[in-house]
């Protein structure tokens, strides 16, 4: 395997198209500057997930992708088989973000204009980082597992993220998901949860939303975990309880700066694994939001892995 040998995967239709705008320039760049290099464009969903699969089969040494968090999220469970088992030791992941949200990207500090992603590409040094294993059910009712770079939530999010997906995107990241987070706010109704952090007591609570947070950022800039690493191997678990529309709508400015965490209802607690059981029997599900996309409900289960990748930024 040759660590500077990668497959450039690029969501063409990621932030409205700006993904693909920046393509031409961005592979201009790199063939002036011998970048050893394939490219490749996604078709569909999950595609990403088997173009960096195939690629880190192939022998390539990283795995370099243009697009949002929907799209990394998909690269990142190309370093894993579907049962978990790591593919490509010492191969590294350098995101390119073009995205809506751009709340890996806040974390990371990452570089949004075509130089600085060459430069990433090209003399970034891969850095490990912690990433998330989520067992959880699918919206079909089939138990399905997979990765998460940044973090997972349940309750709101997880009708934010429909709404948000399903709207047109050229408001941008920060406007779309606070007019997403107005619209899921109308609609969701507190969810009985039982909760158990490591090996603690378990715990029965009425949920607004919960963060298991690996970054900092989510639902385009809301600082939820401030004081989250990505290389600590900790989750930060941020939990929102027993408030009323009124209570969560007044918290969201302080959530946006990341001052929230003394307020009241607002709980905080570090974690390697977090079991949420939903308790609710009236037919609704509490729904997942993992990196911004919203593949299924609880039961879940979340593991941090630590270390288990490597972060080219």
């Amino acid at each position: 395997m040759s660590d500077s040998r990668f497959v450039l995967i690029v969501n063409p239709s990621a932030g409205a198209g700006r993904a693909r705008l920046r393509l031409s320039a961005l592979e201009h760049e790199l063939r002036r500057r011998g970048a050893d290099f394939e490219t490749a464009l996604t078709q569909r969903s999950g595609h990403a997930t088997e173009l960096a699969r195939a690629a880190l089969e192939r022998g390539f040494g990283g795995v370099a992708v243009v697009g949002g968090d929907g799209t990394f999220n998909e690269a990142v469970n190309g370093f894993f088989t579907p049962d978990g088992a790591r593919i490509g030791d010492g191969a590294w992941l350098a995101p390119l973000p073009a995205g809506t949200g751009g709340d890996f990207r806040r974390t990371a500090r990452l570089r949004e204009n075509v130089r600085g992603m060459v430069e990433t590409l090209l003399h970034g040094r891969p850095t490990p980082i912690d990433c998330g294993w989520l067992s959880f059910v699918s919206d079909e009712g089939a138990p399905r597992q997979r990765a998460f770079l940044n973090i997972a939530s349940f309750g709101m999010g997880g009708v934010v993220d429909r709404i948000v997906n399903s709207a047109p995107k050229w408001l941008g990241g920060r406007a779309s998901f606070f007019l997403g987070s107005l619209r899921g706010m109308s609609r969701y109704e507190n969810r009985r949860v039982r909760l158990v952090l490591d090996d603690g007591p378990s715990r029965v609570t009425q949920v607004v939303n919960y963060a298991v947070a690996n970054g900092r950022f989510f639902g385009g800039g809301m600082e939820v975990a401030p004081q989250a690493s990505l290389d600590d191997g900790w989750f930060d678990v941020i939990g929102f309880e027993h408030m009323s529309k009124l209570q969560t709508a007044a918290l969201s400015s302080k959530i946006y700066q990341g001052a929230h965490l003394d307020s009241p209802g607002v709980t905080f607690a570090r974690a390697r694994k977090v079991v949420a059981e939903p308790l609710d029997s009236d037919g609704r599900h509490t729904l997942l939001d993992i990196d911004g996309e919203a593949p299924g409900r609880l039961p879940a289960t979340f593991e941090l892995r630590a270390g288990a990748l490597l972060l080219r930024a």
